[in-house]
Parts: C-alpha cells; sequence; structure tokens
C-alpha cells in the first residue's frame, strides 16, 4: 500500500520536470517529509484550463486532497479509506472507473515510507485481518535520487450543503495506485547483506511507479482504451529502487522534517526476514 510518503521539491523543480504548462505560486504547498491521507498533495495533470474558451487539455500542476471522493458519493466520509487504488481492479471498481479512463495524474514524491512486518503478520494482513504492532519504518526511494511519479486518479465532488460561490463547494481528490510489491532485489544491496532483499520483504503491495516514458501517455486524457490503460499499469524495470531503515518518528503524522528520512544502521533484530 501507500499510506505515507514525503514531497519536498519545489512546485518551480517539479514543474520543470514535469514540463509543467500552467501552476499558481498562489497554491503552492510546503515541503512535506511525512504526507499522510486527507492532507493536500501535488499532482500533475492534464485538462482544459478553468474559464478558459480554449478546451484544449493543459499540464498543471495542481493540490489535491488525498483520498479520493467519488463524484456521486453522498459525503467525503469514506476519503481516508480511498487514499489508494488496486491496479488489477482500478478499471472496474465504481469508485475509480470512471477517474481511470478520463481523470489520470501523477503524485510526484520523494519516496514512501512502509512499516516491515513478519510473514504471520503480512499473511493476516493479505486475508484482512488486523495487525499487530508496526515494526521498523523504511524509506523507499528512486536509487538515482530522481523524483518518484506515483501513478494516481483525481475527481471532483460537489458539496451540495454550501452555496455555489463558495470556496470550498468543489473538492479536488486523488488516489494512488497500487502494484505487488517486487521481488528483485533492492538497488544497492550486497549480497549477504541484513535487511530485507527485496521491496516483497516489507511489504506485499506498493505504489505503482511511472518511469517517464509513460507520463505523456498516462496523463493524456484522450486516452481512453481500457486495454492500453491497464498496459500502462505494468510495474517498472526491477532494480531502481532502494530502501533503507528510518526513525520510528515517522509513525507519528505530527512529526515533519528531512530528518525523517536519515538513514539508520539495519535493525539487529532480522527476525522478520
Amino acid at each position: 500500500m501507500c499510506g505515507r510518503y514525503a514531497a519536498s521539491r519545489k512546485p518551480e523543480d517539479l514543474a520543470n520536470l514535469f514540463d509543467v504548462g500552467k501552476w499558481e505560486p498562489t497554491e503552492a504547498l510546503a515541503p512535506d517529509w511525512n504526507v499522510a491521507p486527507t492532507k493536500n498533495v501535488y499532482a500533475v495533470l492534464e485538462r482544459p484550463l478553468k474559464q478558459s474558451a480554449d478546451r484544449t487539455p493543459v499540464r498543471q500542476l495542481r493540490p489535491l486532497r488525498w483520498g479520493l471522493v467519488p463524484s456521486w458519493a453522498k459525503s467525503p466520509e469514506g476519503a481516508a479509506k480511498m487514499i489508494n487504488a488496486r491496479a488489477e481492479t482500478v478499471h472496474e471498481k465504481p469508485s475509480f472507473r470512471r477517474a481511470f479512463e478520463a481523470r489520470r495524474c501523477l503524485v510526484p514524491a520523494d519516496g514512501y515510507y512502509e512499516w516491515v512486518t513478519s510473514a504471520d503478520e503480512r499473511q493476516l494482513e493479505e486475508r484482512g485481518r488486523k495487525k499487530r504492532t508496526r515494526k521498523q519504518p523504511y524509506f523507499v526511494t528512486p536509487a538515482d535520487g530522481s523524483v518518484m511519479a506515483l501513478a494516481g486518479l483525481y475527481e471532483f465532488w460537489r458539496d451540495r450543503t454550501l452555496p455555489d460561490d463558495h470556496p470550498q463547494a468543489w473538492w479536488a481528490t486523488c488516489t494512488v495506485i497500487t502494484t505487488e510489491a517486487e521481488t528483485t532485489p533492492l538497488a544497492g544491496r550486497e549480497a549477504g547483506a541484513v535487511g530485507p532483499a527485496s521491496l516483497a520483504e516489507i511489504h506485499p503491495r506498493m505504489p505503482l511507479m511511472l518511469t517517464p516514458d509513460r507520463w505523456a501517455a498516462w496523463l493524456d486524457p484522450a486516452r481512453t482504451d481500457e486495454e492500453s490503460l491497464r498496459a500502462l499499469l505494468a510495474p517498472p524495470p526491477g532494480g531502481l529502487l532502494r530502501a533503507y531503515p528510518v526513525t520510528t518518528d515517522v509513525s507519528n503524522v505530527r512529526n515533519n522534517g528531512p530528518e525523517l528520512l536519515k538513514e539508520l544502521p539495519a535493525p539487529e533484530e532480522e527476525t522478520l526476514f
């Protein structure tokens, strides 16, 4: 899954990286090293500009609320549970199907956090059972220091309890697509090293990172063919990501700062693997 990540890049740097044609400095978000569900996050998307007669899609960098609210939802109460969508079923689930067809986005991240659990705990989670206490947190990030572009979807929801001119009458929300975790060796991991050898040994799921060669096709709102869209959800090549242990302070959403990304020595207790 993807339940927490870091996003510290400046908006102007993201705009350059993703070849963005429009972003509003007044909507700039502060660097966030502990992004949690329901926070506002940056997303790259393509759609016509607001209040423009020209309906040609423009690539934009916009803040969206993390936790998708379908347009047909009666209330936004379930948003915190809609932070992720499974790549295997996103095309058929009522909450995501329409967005998958026409409202796709990229969610830039420095990397994401995941907590190592034992094999027994992972089996319980896969069966929908509640896990015990979380273990050692790891930070997963591109080995080359680049930005992770996570595959996402976005939606607009109208709060009918508010008048049309109210600034919060419309909610713009998003979700991150996840896939099965890689079983290939992590980048830079030496043979015999202590700690997880692959992402699958940390957690059975991972957010789907799209490589730059897929960005344009994924963002193109004119691309609606289900088969071609599902092909874009193939996992990236293995060996692009590294993972290292970080402080347990990240487990508390109130903690925020670059110190959360400091690499720690591998835990001595490695019975989890």
